[in-house]
């Protein structure tokens, strides 16, 4: 191989890897924010029977409900599960590449 070509290797290579650290940030963020603003939502909106469906959370989220103080701790829950499905998929999604090479 030439050295534009071994270059290109390693540039397509380096490329392939997703970092699973800054992957978790993002889940994280998205997860957080995406409870938050679904809870805040119903709150803002009101009317007879706020959130009935988003109230099953609290099945999963211990302490969640749907009002402002449980928006906060939806924004957590959904935070960490949304980095760690953020970290295992950018883990997986590397242990695959891995194995290509």
């Amino acid at each position: 191989m030439t050295k534009v070509e071994d270059e290109a290797f390693e540039v397509s290579r380096a490329v392939m890897r997703v970092h699973a650290g800054v992957l978790a940030l993002v889940g994280g963020v998205l997860g957080g924010v995406a409870v938050f603003v679904a809870t805040a939502w119903l709150l803002i909106k009101g009317g007879p029977s706020v959130g009935a469906h988003l109230q099953l959370l609290d099945q999963f989220f211990y302490g969640y409900s749907v009002s402002w103080s449980g928006s906060v701790i939806g924004a957590l829950y959904g935070a960490c599960l949304g980095a760690l499905v953020g970290g295992l998929t950018g883990a997986i999604y590397n242990l695959v590449v891995g194995l290509r090479e």
